[in-house]
């Protein structure tokens, strides 16, 4: 389904990580609840918290306690979540059905592909080894001064693959990854698959149900 058109001739495709290129929800609100257990406080089933996944240890945490990032405890709360986090980052990660072909199909067409995530490098680069992928490029939040929606990772991205911002294409499953790629100057892309479910009003050049659904759009 496309609301506008994807610039074509893309020579780069790049990735949101959560809730987009993988499935990291389980193991997220499992570092959520194990925040929650230790005080004492039962757990929150999966399906409940998958939707905050995509905003990390701040949404979830947000929703698991129903409490402000402003909250003198949310700092330390937040320590205490990546730590649990990284301690079991890849239990149950992993890619979304058929985004393994897709990868394949990309670099069978001579494209490159990469990743541009808020998430922390050190946390991106253990999962990305951890899951044995190759991408040409890794954007962490941490990279530049500023998180999307912000531009920044995603031109910074580009010129690491020495290409013009319009050569690529960016997917994301949240609001912010799309006002990322448009202020980028890139075509983007919002995947039905993600944590988001309000993707029609985003304004993307286009959205698409499977990843293979892409590769009309290469």
């Amino acid at each position: 389904m496309s609301n506008k058109a994807v610039r074509a001739g893309a020579r780069a495709v790049l990735f949101d990580f959560d809730g987009t290129l993988a499935d990291t929800a389980a193991d997220l609100v499992a570092a959520l609840n194990r925040l929650r257990a230790v005080r004492g406080m039962p757990e929150i089933p999966l399906e409940k918290l998958r939707p905050f996944a995509s905003a990390g240890a701040r949404g979830l945490i947000v929703a698991g306690f129903g409490i402000l990032t402003e909250h003198p405890d949310f700092k330390d709360m937040r320590e205490e979540f990546l730590r649990y986090y990284a301690e079991s980052i890849c239990v149950e990660t992993k890619l979304f059905p058929g985004m393994d072909t897709l990868l394949g199909e990309i670099e069978a067409r001579g494209l490159r592909w990469g990743i541009v995530t808020n998430k922390s490098t050190s946390l991106t680069r253990k999962l990305v080894a951890t899951m044995g992928l190759k991408p040409a490029c890794v954007v962490c939040g941490d990279t530049t001064p500023h998180l999307k929606p912000h531009p920044a990772s995603l031109l910074h991205a580009a010129n690491e693959l020495h290409l013009e911002p319009r050569d690529c294409l960016y997917l994301g499953d949240d609001l912010r990854d799309i006002l990322a790629a448009h202020a980028a100057g890139m075509s983007s892309v919002a995947v039905e698959w993600g944590y988001g479910d309000d993707w029609k009003d985003w304004n993307a050049d286009a959205v698409i149900r499977r990843p293979m659904d892409l590769v009309g759009h290469l």
